[in-house]
């Protein structure tokens, strides 16, 4: 199924922020494979997040960085702006902000961007958006927030459920061990989403590093971007 492997990893990372310099670096010394969801239009802004009373920066990157810095990984759309979709009861604005984004992020990438991630938390997508995506853009499969802790492929490739999120450190591992334990013959997927900016909040960038090093180097793991993954 994956090269010939029944089990892959994947991991997926939003908004294209700095802190992506270092996670990249990071994970291309294990060997791992990461998709990147950009906003296009919010490329070079400076911005900060406030986690309760922690603020991190939250500055994007810029466009002129996009082909170097996610060489060997995938970049994939995550709108123009950031707007939560659902809310969106212009079906024509919600093709714009998926498929413009698109474009411009294939521009910058050097080819055809097909894979995407639902930006906003919470409820951040639903049939009725995922039926324009699918019958009005070029994107080939959107990933939720909704972390199903369950390895099973899927197949609406339009409402792609993650694993889980990335800064579930206890459930991180333990899924992990079942996931490096396992013996199947039926393909299983192991996908982890997050953002880099997220490790400045209590500097866990040395715990993501361990993991890193734990669920990487196996000869039964498939080790992709998303793209060569689900598609």
């Amino acid at each position: 199924m994956f090269c010939g492997k029944m089990k892959a990893v994947t991991f997926s990372y939003d908004d294209g922020v700095t802190q992506d310099f270092r996670l990249v670096e990071l994970l291309n010394k294990y060997g791992l494979k990461a998709t990147f969801n950009l906003n296009s239009e919010l490329l070079g802004q400076k911005q900060s997040y406030c986690h309760g009373e922690v603020e991190v920066c939250h500055d994007k990157i810029q466009p002129e960085d996009v082909k170097s810095l996610y060489a060997g990984h995938e970049v994939a759309v995550h709108t123009l702006t950031h707007p939560r979709l659902p809310n969106i009861t212009d079906d024509a604005e919600v093709i714009r902000q998926v498929e413009e984004d698109r474009l411009k992020l294939s521009e910058l990438a050097g080819y055809e961007v097909i894979g995407m991630a639902y930006p906003c938390g919470g409820v951040n997508n639903d049939d009725r958006v995922a039926k324009l995506i699918r019958e009005n853009t070029g994107v080939q499969y959107a990933r939720t927030i909704t972390a199903n802790d369950s390895f099973e492929p899927q197949t609406n490739l339009y409402r792609f459920n993650p694993t889980l999120w990335h800064r579930d450190w206890d459930q991180m591992y333990e899924l992990g061990e079942m996931f490096l334990g396992m013996k199947t013959d039926t393909p299983q997927i192991f996908y982890i989403w997050g953002h880099s900016y997220e490790f400045d909040i209590d500097d866990s960038w040395n715990l993501f590093a361990d993991f890193c090093k734990f669920i990487s180097g196996k000869e039964d793991i498939f080790y992709g971007t998303n793209r060569e993954i689900l598609l």
